[in-house]
């Protein structure tokens, strides 16, 4: 299973709404930012899963710009462990200390681009509210050795 407030993984999420026929609206069953028991009502079902696809071959960014640039919006698993990412405000992120393999928080690739000083960038929503980051959303350094992990586990749903 995912370990709730704890982290999980976004395939064990896909798998569960494959599995149990459907996922709910947001206004019926909101995102709570705590532990809790699932509690899928059918009766409240937004969408249905047919599958999910992971990214592959894991590590590569072109792969998962290509993901996003075909079906858009990406799951992804990142390195979210360092004071720096906690305390983001703008501008694109940047930290030396990343892990390109080791993640510990899932968030979503949303696009890419390049500043207008040539810095290419992920634009990723965090689930961590709009007080966070710009609006709720970070720019993460795209091409520098799988930054943070972000494309070590990616994978979206098929509905």
């Amino acid at each position: 299973g995912n370990a709730g407030c704890n982290g999980g993984w976004m395939d064990n999420a896909f798998k569960y709404v494959e599995e149990n026929g459907g996922i709910d609206l947001e206004q019926a069953y909101p995102y709570e930012a705590r532990d809790d028991s699932c509690r899928y009502m059918d009766y409240y079902k937004g969408s249905t899963l047919a599958k999910f696809v992971d990214v592959k071959p894991r590590q590569s960014e072109d792969a998962l710009k290509a993901a996003v640039a075909s079906v858009g919006p990406v799951s992804v698993a990142i390195d979210a462990a360092h004071p720096s990412f906690q305390l983001y405000k703008s501008g694109i992120y940047f930290e030396n200390a990343c892990s390109p393999t080791v993640s510990d928080h899932a968030v979503l690739v949303v696009g890419y681009g390049v500043t207008s000083d040539n810095y290419p960038y992920w634009l990723v929503k965090n689930s961590w509210g709009t007080s966070w980051g710009m609006d709720g959303y970070i720019m993460m350094a795209r091409g520098y050795d799988n930054m943070c992990a972000i494309a070590t586990y990616a994978s979206y749903p098929l509905v």
